[in-house]
């Protein structure tokens, strides 16, 4: 016979370790409270998540619609609300352009304020701060920046996610073993990094909750069959991301087989003066996928309800090389550095955004921007399968304000207005709070529509200097 259990109930283990458990039919306390619950909406969880990509879209490609570079983002199309027509703030100060600025005001609506804080708080944050005024349950992960980047000068060109006081919300996480123990924990083993470090390699961190997870799957079980079986099949899918993420060698018997070592370059190498770095297409889109798939298990655990995700930073400069495909087609063989015929940054996939010209083709930054979309998609997919269904019969996507935005408009410096207008923006339903399966020209400004989502989502707080007359984008709203 069983009984019911906590929504929230986690296997707790030595080191800080915390992991959640899949909804169980157990967690839902009869028929007729699930009945209601679904009708309410009362079970899910409040939750925002601002997802970032570099270097933008051309206005007159967000125009083309789904026929486009926005094709990867079809088949979320009933559940996105694309935003076109926003316009940024440019704070014009001696040495900073449209890059900064606009990844500064993605997500806060304010310019920057120097190089290490943002100009306000982040739309991610103010929620957080209406619906967990006193914190978020206890052993929780209060915030989560995550991302896949290489240019690093301005903090705000690749973190996503800030306080009141415009500080960072939380520390960037940009390798897949360093999410993995932010979300799940780490062992305090040994004062000796390189010791420790081994001696982790070699053991899982599920290893001290295995009591725990023998309980909820054994013959005392307050589980039912059908429940114990998804948190077996729960416990392996952790473990199977924390080999990916470590790479350990001793790896259980039928475990999926690991992918090699990152080449990838992480700190001061990743960005040797501007001048950029060689990076091939699968290399990148390798490791992004395995950070995005972290990212996606500790929302789906529960172990993380806010924060940000970037994939590129603002400004990015990469040589990217290698086939680029999509739906079983080649879209583009990538070859910047050739294809510009230039070497350093002058041979970066970000000049493809300053050549733009909406009277040629632009077939290599088409192919750029239909890349982004592309793993963007990955990530919202992982929001939108069968291990994200919440306790209304929704998913966390649909559930969730998931907003995600870029830096520029177009990204010719020639023109100041166009660089911070018209930047691409999409949300998602925020449990029916937003108006999805529509792609919308809004024409207003960023902190309006910030506004907007803001009071939508009930917060009192409100983005932009106290004495601006806002005006509200109700268009937007259900």
């Amino acid at each position: 016979m069983t009984r019911n259990i906590h929504r929230r109930t986690t296997l707790k283990g030595l080191g800080g370790i915390a992991i959640g458990l899949p909804l169980l039919e157990e967690m839902t306390a009869s028929a007729a409270m699930t009945a209601a619950a679904k009708e309410a909406g009362a079970a899910v969880p409040v939750r925002a998540f601002n997802v970032f990509f570099g270097l933008g879209i051309p206005a007159p490609l967000q125009a083309e619609g789904y026929d486009g570079v926005l094709e990867p983002l079809k088949p979320f199309r009933d559940k996105l609300l694309i935003m076109r027509g926003v316009d940024q703030v440019r704070c014009d100060e001696s040495g900073i352009n449209a890059h900064f600025d606009g990844a500064s005001a993605a997500f806060t609506a304010e310019p920057p304020d120097g190089e290490a804080k943002a100009g306000g708080p982040s739309i991610d944050q103010v929620v957080r701060k209406m619906h967990y005024p006193d914190g978020l349950p206890k052993g929780m992960v209060p915030t989560l920046n995550a991302g896949t980047f290489f240019r690093r000068s301005r903090v705000s060109r690749y973190v996503h996610s800030y306080h009141s006081d415009g500080t960072v919300a939380a520390t960037m996480q940009e390798r897949p073993r360093d999410v993995f123990d932010r979300v799940f924990g780490s062992f305090a083993l040994a004062s000796d990094d390189t010791g420790a470090r081994r001696k982790r390699l070699k053991r899982s961190v599920l290893d001290s909750v295995v009591d725990q997870y023998r309980f909820y799957t054994g013959e005392n079980s307050p589980l039912g069959t059908t429940s114990r079986a998804r948190v077996a099949d729960h416990l392996d899918r952790i473990r199977e991301f924390e080999q990916r993420a470590f790479e350990m060698k001793d790896s259980p018997k039928g475990a999926a087989k690991l992918p090699p070592r990152s080449n990838l370059a992480h700190g001061g190498s990743a960005d040797p003066g501007g001048q950029g770095i060689d990076m091939k297409l699968n290399d990148l889109t390798t490791e992004w996928r395995l950070l995005a798939d972290l990212y996606a298990l500790a929302v789906q655990t529960d172990r993380v309800r806010f924060g940000a995700l970037t994939f590129l930073a603002a400004g990015e400069r990469l040589r990217i090389t290698g086939d680029y495909e999509y739906d079983g087609r080649l879209v583009y063989s990538m070859n910047d550095a050739k294809d510009q015929n230039a070497s350093g940054d002058k041979g970066c996939s970000h000049e493809w955004w300053h050549k733009f010209n909406e009277k040629k083709k632009n077939e290599q930054l088409r192919a750029h921007i239909h890349m982004k979309m592309r793993e963007v998609a990955y990530f919202l997919g992982r929001l939108c399968d069968k291990d994200s269904i919440d306790a209304n019969g929704k998913t966390i996507l649909e559930n969730s304000m998931i907003t995600v935005s870029t830096e520029s408009g177009d990204g010719r410096h020639n023109d100041v207005k166009r660089e911070l207008s018209g930047i691409f923006h999409a949300i998602s339903g925020a449990n029916g709070r937003f108006k999805t399966g529509h792609i919308m020209d809004v024409n207003a400004e960023g902190v309006d529509v910030y506004n907007t989502m803001l009071t939508a989502m009930g917060t009192k707080d409100r983005l932009g200097p106290e004495d601006r007359d806002h005006s509200a984008v109700d268009a937007i709203r259900v």
